[in-house]
């Protein structure tokens, strides 16, 4: 459910530009942000800190097509927000005791440092790969095409990546105790 309620402005978007085009799409996504974080915020009483993000980048790039009346701002949205992603994970190397990944995951899953700091360097590429992937599609494709890709293609590549770091991480998991002696046994 918290995926579908994360993915909410993006699949408005998409249905928007399908019926009405870009620019009626990029006021809905806008709309559609800010309806995102009032109920999160109606539901737990606290803000998400990727709402409020993404509802920032999303008025700022938003707007500027709005403003501008040039689809080229709400293209260049997904590139930003993934190289934020990007940096965001590379600076949790950096700053405190743990890298992200490890931080979100590690209360689930027990794996060594040097696994957790891979894992947190493979999400550094794929962000900056999918940026540059987006810019790609938007500047070689027509505008169709990236608003697919956007949706399709974005989505698909994330996954994809997913199960490849699962597949990953499953071969590094340290066994708890209990688990070790029932299969020494």
């Amino acid at each position: 459910m918290k995926l579908l309620f994360d993915f909410f402005p993006i699949l408005l978007f998409f249905v928007a530009y399908k019926m009405q085009g870009i620019f009626v799409a990029t006021a809905v996504v806008i709309i559609a942000a800010f309806i995102q974080v009032a109920v999160f915020w109606l539901m737990h009483r606290r803000f998400e800190k990727m709402h409020l993000i993404t509802l920032s980048i999303i008025i700022v790039f938003g707007g500027a097509t709005l403003v501008f009346q040039d689809p080229v701002f709400i293209k260049w949205k997904p590139t930003v927000v993934n190289w934020l992603f990007a940096i965001v994970f590379l600076a949790s190397q950096f700053i405190g005791d743990k890298p992200l990944l490890e931080r979100m995951m590690s209360h689930a899953i027990t794996a060594p440092t040097i696994v957790w700091l891979r894992l947190n360097l493979m999400w550094v590429v794929f962000f900056l790969c999918m940026g540059i992937t987006n810019l790609f599609v938007a500047y070689r494709f027509d505008e169709n095409t990236w608003v697919n890709f956007k949706l399709f293609g974005m989505m698909g590549l994330t996954l994809a990546f997913v199960i490849g770091q699962t597949l990953y991480l499953a071969r590094h998991l340290e066994l708890e105790p209990e688990q070790e002696r029932e299969d020494e046994s």
